[in-house]
Formats: structure tokens, sequence, C-alpha cells
């Protein structure tokens, strides 16, 4: 096992990683941020109904409300999932947001890969919310 692939199944054991029918579920819920933490390449050809494009090397800036990157509906008390291609990303990004002060944050394991292996929907991109 590589050092990173270390580092992420270690994460991996303390934070919440959820099914794609899991998040399918939570997403009736208004309350719930869904964030893809993909590269804009990566989002060109799709992501999760209602997902905020929240690139993974701006997360802390868009998630820190003192900065002036600060993306609205990110709040630490709000549910945040994140999702990236195959969990690694987003898990890791899991454990940013909760140093963060967020505590009721998840990603969705196995990433878009896994709801798409599930033939879950897929829509064209949107901005943050």
């Amino acid at each position: 096992m590589t050092p990173v692939q270390f580092m992420v199944a270690a994460v991996r054991a303390r934070i919440e990683n959820l099914t794609p029918a899991q998040v399918a579920a939570e997403l009736d819920d208004p309350f719930v941020l869904l964030v893809d933490v993909r590269e804009p390449g990566e989002t060109a050809y799709g992501v999760i109904p209602g997902a905020a494009l929240v690139p993974r090397g701006m997360l802390e800036f868009h998630a820190d409300h003192g900065s002036p990157y600060r993306v609205e509906g990110f709040v630490p008390g709000r549910r945040v999932i994140l999702y990236c291609s195959v969990g690694s990303r987003s898990a890791l990004a899991v454990r940013s947001l909760q140093e963060f002060g967020y505590r009721d944050v998840a990603h969705l394991d196995g990433g878009l890969n896994a709801w798409i292996g599930e033939g879950r929907p897929m829509t064209g991109p949107i901005t943050a919310r």
C-alpha cells in the first residue's frame, strides 16, 4: 500500500462512508449540501443532480467563513455530503471539513463511479448554492 493509500484508508476508518442508496435517500432533504470535489475538467460530462461544484483544491477556502472565497451554503451545522470519482479525495475532504468544525459531514464511498455503477441519475453541472 502506498503512503497516500494508507492515509485514505486510515481516514475512511474514522469517517461516515455512505453508499449510493444512502446518499440518494438524503438528497430529498433541502438541508443537505451535496458537494462534488472533482476538478472542472472531470465534471464537464455531468454531476449528481443538485451537486455544488467545489474543486478539492479550493474546498477549505470555500468552506471558511472568513475567506473572501467563501461559498454560501457552507455552514458548519449543515449536513454536507462530498464525493469525487472513486472516494479518495472526498474522504480526505471530509477530514478537512471536520478540522474546520463541520460535524455532520460524510462522503460517497466509491464516489461517482459507484453512483453510476448503480445506474443513478446524472445531470449537467451547476454552481455552488
